[in-house]
């Protein structure tokens, strides 16, 4: 078995964080470290979706944070994909951010809702051309024993997508996460690490509290 001790984790210089002067919304603190990260590292935007599938199993996947406000955290996909059909069967999720190159983690909990279809329309519409033609080959995650078979359908679905450029599927859904809990880590040296969770309270405001490392 190949040792995993010993290996760096994070840089020698890491970012300060002062709790007492974090703000009150963990957006404000959010967008703050991500503008910070994007100085640094690449795709500060990847965010690890958590999901439960119909027998009680966590799922993960790399998705991209597609927008932040203070009443939801955005992300997208087909309602026909795997976490699709786990966020409509289960609209709980964690979203988890990981900077190593910060020494940095954010970690959101909540519950899940769909946008209506013209917002999820026009998230796709906003998409890259090549990423409209992914959208449309379907199919996600299942079993591809014959390689030519993508081919066709890519084929197809760029044709399709040149020929209606101003159409969305409709199982494209744009989805809001709507946190109950944010999570800010930042790793310290000497493993005190300083961890500061802001919890929703009934009123939709905030309460801060800082926990052991």
């Amino acid at each position: 078995m190949v040792s995993l001790r010993g290996w760096q984790s994070f840089p020698e210089e890491l970012p300060s964080f002062d709790l007492e002067a974090a703000p009150e919304t963990p957006e404000d603190l959010f967008l703050e470290w991500l503008t910070e990260a994007a100085e640094h590292v690449l795709a500060p935007h990847a965010v690890t979706l958590s999901t439960v599938d119909s027998e009680g199993f966590p799922d993960a996947r790399v998705v991209i944070l597609k927008d932040i406000a203070p009443s939801a955290w955005a992300i997208a996909t087909s309602s026909e994909s795997p976490k699709g059909h786990q966020l409509d069967a289960n609209p709980h999720a964690a979203l988890t951010f990981f900077w190593p190159g910060r020494g940095r983690q954010v970690r959101v909990r909540g519950t899940v809702a769909p946008a209506s279809p013209e917002v999820s329309a026009e998230d796709f519409l906003a998409r890259p051309p090549a990423s409209r033609v992914e959208a449309f080959i379907g199919h996600q995650s299942e079993p591809l024993p014959d390689p030519a078979k993508l081919v066709e359908a890519a084929d197809a679905a760029a044709h399709w997508v040149a020929e209606n450029p101003h159409t969305a599927p409709e199982t494209w859904t744009r989805y809001l996460v709507t946190p109950t809990t944010v999570e800010f880590w930042q790793a310290s040296h000497d493993r005190r690490h300083l961890r500061l969770r802001y919890l929703r309270d009934a009123d939709d405001t905030w309460t801060r509290e800082r926990l052991w490392p």
